[in-house]
């Protein structure tokens, strides 16, 4: 396997100072060229454990691996994308994409050539001299997209990069990140709460437990030989997360309401988003 995760265990201090186990034994296996998503309830250690990919986090326990070595800091194969663009306002967007291979010393106009080739596959050859605040969110998230990936990582790590994004930025985005992925051939380690963009854009779902995070499922998403997915299939692979899901968001309910909880086993919500952090 590509990524190895292998028994790895977080805990945080939480503010009585008391320690908080956030992930409890994770281990997963990730084949080169992948997209695997993440999905679970609010706070059950899916981001953390993309952090610990990165390299931006230490496991208490356990360890990652990259093509049989170590993961003990961030490295120039991860690349993470983060739910807010995070820009340079002052730079363009020709000069936001070109910032990290500029730091590498790579000569200014291969850097330039290289980042117009990455713009062009997002669409934004034409925007190459504007600002980020002339930008709508969805142009700006391509920005972050395409700066993660002129940098060429091994992995591309995305932590919920379209929730804030309305729902029509958002299907053009995962048209073009599941072009983008069988172009470049790039592993993508996706966390999401939205059930509906995990199935469309991956090939396994990553089903995490509530607190302290642990695997509960893995599912394989099935594709047609296009990629395209019948309807009738990303309904009842939606139903399948939910379902194993149920269990999990009651939990947290209980924990957040108290007594005030009376939540119906098999009555949760589901709208067009199939965004499940809406209800937790």
């Amino acid at each position: 396997m590509y990524l190895t995760i292998d028994g790895i265990e977080k805990s945080f201090l939480n503010d009585k100072k008391e320690k908080v186990k956030v992930l409890d034994n994770i281990n997963l296996d990730v084949e080169k060229g992948s997209f695997v998503s993440i999905v679970g309830p609010s706070g059950c250690g899916k981001s953390t454990l993309l952090y610990l990919v990165a390299g931006l986090e230490k496991a208490d326990q356990g360890e990652i691996r990259i093509a049989g070595n170590k993961v003990t800091k961030p490295g120039p194969d991860r690349v993470v994308v983060f739910q807010e663009a995070g820009l340079f306002p002052w730079l363009t967007v020709l000069e936001n994409v070109t910032y990290g291979l500029l730091l590498k010393k790579m000569p200014k106009e291969e850097a330039k050539a290289k980042a117009l080739d990455i713009l062009k596959m997002v669409h934004l050859s034409r925007y190459v001299d504007s600002y980020p605040h002339q930008l709508s969110g969805g142009m700006k998230q391509r920005v972050a997209i395409a700066r993660a990936l002129v940098m060429e990582p091994d992995i591309l790590l995305m932590d919920e990069p379209f929730s804030a994004l309305d729902e029509q930025t958002r299907m053009v985005l995962h048209k073009e990140l599941l072009e983008i992925w069988r172009k470049t051939k790039v592993t993508i380690f996706f966390v999401t709460h939205n059930i509906r963009e995990a199935v469309l854009l991956s090939e396994k779902i990553v089903v995490f437990a509530t607190r302290p995070g642990k695997i509960k499922d893995t599912i394989s998403v099935p594709t047609m030989k296009d990629g395209i997915m019948p309807d009738s299939v990303t309904m009842t692979t939606e139903q399948k997360v939910l379902s194993i899901l149920q269990e999990e968001i009651e939990k947290v309910l209980k924990e957040e309401m108290g007594h005030d909880y009376s939540f119906k086993t098999g009555h949760i919500h589901r709208d067009d988003s199939g965004d499940m952090g809406n209800h937790i």
